[in-house]
């Protein structure tokens, strides 16, 4: 499963695991400084915290761009029993790009070069996440055989550039070329595709597709289905998806009491994978949407036929 912003920590992580857990599950993007330097404007706020009902520790994803920080994050990670790091260069959100992280890294090959260099002085497994490019497709004729000389364990591409964001399809026609530079440059690379694929039998598929493929990442889908990793997909009812929700309302109100984020208003963007609208359950999403505590959506919950169509 994909590092998702807000979306990746140990609650969901948790709540997808119950449904279908994936082989490995990437952190929320935690800022590289920060692990050492609790003072900095982009705290960890526990994002680095592992439930002691999760079987094992997520790769934690590193943003950022000084080869100093990444060092001293990674020593630190490896101390507290992490066995893997992945870089962020893709991300496109504009307050990391200002604070030179994520597809910044795109534009700037010495600051990639530097930090991968940095994050390997660990020991541990250092992977890198990125796009095709920053503004067009065709950099990634240049970008990715530069990032395939780093000798990363595994290089996860989203297929599309920083500019298109997610509004246009991603580019899987490139996916052929991006397994042949990896051959030529750097076998021993894993390559991970990510971008469109809905679950477990699409990302098959393109494997199937594309001989070489090592790893299919899945983000948006588990929005879409939060089954989306069962290798045999079952039909789900509506109590199959909120008894998830509830499990994670639970979840929320144990890790609120650890850490002061995250607040409530981010679950809300959780409530569209549980009550769906092709289960008739449009205008019980829109209540609880309405609400202000994990109390008010158990109230709801608890008389929900009265929403139900």
């Amino acid at each position: 499963m994909a590092p998702m912003e807000a979306v990746s920590n140990t609650v969901f992580r948790q709540v997808i695991t119950q449904a279908c857990a994936p082989d490995t599950f990437f952190s929320e993007f935690v800022y590289a400084k920060a692990i050492t330097n609790p003072n900095t404007k982009f705290p960890i706020h526990g994002r680095l915290y592992i439930d002691s009902r999760e079987k094992t520790r997520p790769v934690v994803q590193l943003w950022g761009n000084e080869a100093a920080d990444f060092e001293s994050a990674a020593s630190s990670l490896k101390e507290q029993g992490f066995e893997a790091i992945d870089i962020n260069m893709g991300c496109p959100d504009g307050t990391v790009i200002k604070n030179h992280g994520g597809s910044d890294l795109i534009r700037n090959h010495q600051w990639a070069q530097d930090v991968i260099a940095a994050a390997k002085t660990s020991g541990l497994a250092v992977s890198a996440k990125t796009r095709l490019g920053y503004s067009k497709v065709e950099e990634f004729k240049d970008w990715i055989p530069f990032l395939l000389q780093q000798d990363v364990d595994v290089l996860t591409i989203h297929l599309r550039t920083k500019m298109e964001m997610s509004k246009v399809p991603a580019h899987l026609e490139v996916i052929n070329d991006i397994i042949k530079m990896r051959d030529e440059i750097a076998p021993q690379t894993l390559i991970q595709i990510n971008g469109d694929i809905p679950d477990y039998q699409a990302g098959l598929k393109l494997a199937q597709e594309h001989p070489g493929l090592d790893g299919i990442m899945i983000g948006r889908g588990v929005f879409a289905n939060p089954f989306a990793f069962e290798k045999n997909p079952t039909i789900h009812s509506l109590d199959d998806l909120l008894d998830l929700l509830q499990m994670q309302l639970n979840l929320f109100d144990d890790f609120s009491k650890k850490y002061d984020m995250p607040r409530f208003p981010s679950l809300k963007r959780f409530f569209k994978i549980y009550a769906r609208p092709e289960l008739g359950a449009t205008d019980l999403r829109n209540a609880m949407m309405d609400t202000k505590s994990t109390d008010d959506v158990r109230k709801i919950l608890a008389e929900k036929d009265k929403y139900l169509k």
